[in-house]
């Protein structure tokens, strides 16, 4: 069973970005629980005596690791994992870039055109902004109230949003907005934002206390453009592991309550509807680079503008970084004749690539950029496929996991085995992922249903199938130094 985890984030609203802690869902009583660094709060000006939930934020992480550290009256002092994170400093309660929400500039996305960073970056905004609704929502329930409607909300367009078909259809990635009826469903889902984002912040910001539970002042926040400078000009304080709590292989935090310890579950925290729970295994982001988030991201915008992209691939028998791009919706690596070359770092593929040796990009019309640019070839995390990780994750499946990991799991580490079997022509992992397999049978109903929960008693037979595809991949790799 995975278990309980606790996860830096950062929200960036009116200007101004805070940081604070959230708890993805865990199992507690046979029950799926979240919750957030926050607290309840009573309202003075409210002669009823009313109490509302917030979230705690902070300027900075190294503001919220001294609260951490002496604070004990919040919505996660009774967490399995609080002692260890009470235990943290700055750099390890700095967020990465996946877990950064821009609330200000959800205008600015769906203004763009709907490629996948666009979709990806706003499915994650509106699914934390969902999150942290359902947790204050939840909170500030008076369960002795029984005449109150049971679907009243406080989050009235939080909910008119996420209900809009087009919110929902984020979650299917880019593929839901291409053509003629996705442009149609993306210009809906940029009318809904401009309907209903500026009643979703007014909502949303009745939750969010701007004053660490009274430990700063809203004057201490910098303002968001100065924040972000400061993040970039000091990438020390990114490191890809930062993140990461106590478990060095793992993203998120691994350690285990006593068997028999006493919790109660915060006030904060709120049931996770079964279709919607979050594995808290955590696949994306293995391999074995380096580099901080800032780094990638500024990587990234030479390697999106020339349509060729750094890729890391892992298999058993090693690590490694390529090239690879679409031509005519097909996959095409930086190799020859079906055999993807991998470089053990960036500055060995960017020495290759600045050679004239022979290879199937060179054709590429900006293959002369790539060829002379310094740039260093830096994966974006979903460009980065650990196949034996996924292996793991299975075997966890099925030794009693079952339950806390979605099928949607499967989706990434098989775009990266069918990219290199669509230009290797490896026959057998397109059988092994046919419809009418197991592998392909599971990998329908993440494409269909990617909440979907893996059932531990189909982890075996994907196991071994599973293995089949890392070896056919893995004789289409060579290793280049």
């Amino acid at each position: 069973m995975a278990r309980p985890s606790i996860v830096p984030i950062a929200l960036t609203l009116d200007d101004r970005t805070g940081y604070t802690l959230w708890a993805p869902p865990w199992e507690e009583d046979g029950e799926e629980w979240q919750a957030f660094l926050g607290s309840t709060v009573e309202d003075e000006d409210d002669e009823d005596g009313d109490a509302t939930a917030v979230v705690h934020l902070f300027p900075s992480p190294a503001a919220l690791a001294v609260f951490c550290r002496t604070a004990t009256d919040h919505d996660l002092a009774d967490h399995p994992v609080w002692p260890v994170v009470a235990t943290l400093g700055a750099a390890d309660l700095t967020p990465d870039e996946e877990h950064r929400y821009d609330l200000d500039g959800v205008y600015d996305v769906v203004a763009e055109n709907p490629d996948r960073w666009a979709v990806e970056e706003l499915a994650s905004v509106v699914d934390m902004v969902g999150r942290i609704a359902e947790c204050c929502d939840a909170a500030g329930d008076d369960d002795d109230d029984l005449d109150d409607d049971e679907d009243e909300t406080a989050f009235e367009n939080v909910a008119e949003l996420v209900a809009r078909p087009e919110v929902a259809a984020l979650g299917l990635g880019v593929q839901a907005f291409l053509g003629r009826d996705g442009e149609e469903a993306w210009s809906r889902l940029g009318t809904a934002v401009d309907d209903l984002w500026e009643d979703v912040l007014e909502e949303l910001d009745e939750h969010l206390d701007w004053t660490g539970a009274g430990t700063v002042s809203p004057d201490d926040y910098p303002p968001a453009g100065e924040e972000a400078e400061a993040r970039a000009a000091d990438p020390d304080d990114l490191e890809d592991g930062d993140v990461t709590l106590v478990d060095e292989d793992e993203d998120v935090e691994v350690v285990d309550a006593a068997p028999d310890a006493a919790t109660r579950r915060p006030a904060g925290a709120t049931a996770a509807a079964p279709a919607e729970v979050t594995g808290t295994r955590t696949i994306a982001g293995g391999g074995r680079l380096s580099a901080s988030p800032a780094a990638v991201a500024a990587a990234q915008e030479f390697w999106e503008a020339v349509g060729i992209l750094p890729v890391e691939l892992v298999v058993p028998e090693g690590a490694g970084l390529t090239l690879r791009c679409y031509v005519e919706d097909r996959a095409r690596f930086l190799g020859r004749d079906g055999r993807v070359f991998l470089f053990p770092s960036p500055e060995e593929l960017t020495r290759f690539c600045a050679g004239d040796e022979p290879h199937d990009l060179t054709e590429i019309a900006s293959w002369p950029e790539v060829a002379d640019t310094d740039v260093p070839p830096l994966p974006a995390d979903q460009d980065r496929y650990d196949l034996p990780q996924f292996g793991e994750v299975l075997d966890e499946v099925a030794a009693g996991a079952g339950g806390l990991v979605q099928h949607e799991a499967l989706l990434l580490p098989v775009e990266g085995v069918r990219d290199v079997a669509e230009y290797a022509g490896l026959a057998r992992v397109e059988q092994l992922l046919s419809p009418g397999t197991p592998l392909g049978r599971a990998v329908a109903r993440g494409e269909a249903d990617p909440t979907a929960l893996l059932p531990a008693e189909e982890a075996g037979a994907l196991r071994a199938a599973w293995d089949d595809v890392v070896t056919e991949v893995s004789g289409a790799l060579v290793f280049r130094t």
